[in-house]
């Protein structure tokens, strides 16, 4: 990439309704992983005024109480009373939940994959954690804006929350931050001007990396509308799986489609995209690219992927070709075994399902697809 380009990615905090939802179909699918580690859940989630509606395919031994989830995951998001967009306690929470196809089923009991499906994987040197810089930046703020006002920081601000910045690129490197937009959720009859100052000093101010966060040359847009005391399920519905960009990379790269929380491993849109991550921060890791993009393709209830691809957009040290072919010498991308190495049927997904499924350190039985302990057997 030549020359002087902006790219931008968004994040949203663990109180925006979408990510309400993929929490909680995360903390159903835990839980029955936690009683039945052979469960097979496809857990989606609708969550609006005063009402959420947890419906899909489950097929386990556990029982758990869904309703006493839901209200589990509100409470513990801060939804604590209605006028923050939903009340833990006296919402209205509806379930229907079916068995798994027994089509599905009989392909995903021989080993195959849950469905068919393209995932992709990402990685780049631009940064420590091997993710591109922009999403890195958003979740921090978002992140920040969650810490604060749990710990109090500032007290009026409420869940909901939004944060984007644009990265200037010079040459593909990142130069400098051009843009932060943060819409953050507050208490009526705070004033604008206090709110600013608010989110400049105590949220964009200890996150933003100094050198390349110009207060004076950034254009910041703080709750550019000039009010949010509306906000969760009551200022908009959110639904499970719709922050697939927010999840992956930022915009970065290309998305399969398919979204994850809520979803066993035996689905490849999950399993397999953490695969594809793995492999690709493992080619950069073991510098045989500076950029990497992997990815793999499956039929519904065969094993083996029918494609594996690699791209590094001329940043290889090998023809692409090569490293694709390294790739599946080194890693059995058989679902089954994706699942065995890294350790996926354990419940580890209610952490992933907000700030992102990438660029997150690996911790106990989480984020295994993270660690990169096989770049000696790649770089052969």
């Amino acid at each position: 990439m030549k020359g002087i380009q902006p790219f931008s990615s968004e994040s949203v905090t663990e109180g925006h309704p979408d990510k309400i939802a993929d929490q909680i179909s995360d903390e159903v699918l835990d839980r029955i992983l936690a009683e039945d580690d052979a469960g097979r859940v496809a857990c989606e989630t609708l969550v609006t005024t005063d009402l959420v509606l947890v419906a899909g395919e489950v097929t386990t031994t556990a029982a758990i109480d869904i309703e006493a989830t839901v209200r589990e995951v509100l409470r513990d998001i801060g939804y604590t009373h209605a006028e923050l967009g939903i009340g833990w306690d006296t919402c209205r929470v509806l379930t229907e939940i079916d068995e798994q196809s027994p089509n599905i089923a009989r392909g995903v009991d021989g080993g195959g994959a849950g469905d068919q499906g393209m995932m992709f994987g990402y990685a780049t040197d631009e940064t420590p954690e091997l993710m591109p810089l922009p999403i890195m930046l958003a979740h921090a703020l978002v992140k920040r804006l969650a810490d604060v006002r749990r710990s109090g920081g500032i007290a009026w601000l409420r869940p909901d929350g939004k944060a984007q910045v644009s990265v200037e690129y010079r040459d593909g490197e990142p130069a400098r931050i051009t843009t932060v937009v943060v819409s953050a959720q507050h208490d009526g009859h705070i004033a604008p001007g206090e709110i600013e100052a608010a989110i400049r000093e105590e949220v964009i101010g200890p996150v933003l990396p100094s050198e390349l966060y110009d207060e004076d040359r950034v254009r910041c847009h703080i709750n550019p509308t000039g009010c949010f005391e509306i906000g969760g399920p009551r200022g908009d519905a959110g639904l499970t799986g719709r922050k697939i960009i927010v999840d992956t990379y930022g915009g970065v790269g290309r998305h399969g489609g398919g979204a994850f929380s809520g979803k066993d491993p035996s689905k490849v849109d999950r399993s397999a995209a953490y695969a594809a991550r793995w492999i690709a921060k493992h080619l950069v890791a073991a510098k045989l690219a500076r950029r990497a993009e992997v990815q793999l393709a499956y039929a519904i209830g065969v094993e083996e992927p029918v494609s594996v691809r690699v791209d590094t957009f001329g940043t290889g040290r090998r023809p692409d070709d090569e490293l694709a072919r390294r790739v599946t010498d080194v890693f059995d991308l058989r679902p089954r075994e994706i699942i065995k190495r890294l350790g996926l049927r354990k419940p580890i997904y209610r952490r992933t399902a907000a700030y992102g499924h990438f660029g997150r350190e690996p911790e106990g039985d989480g984020f295994t697809w993270e660690r990169t302990d096989r770049t000696d057997d790649l770089a052969g």
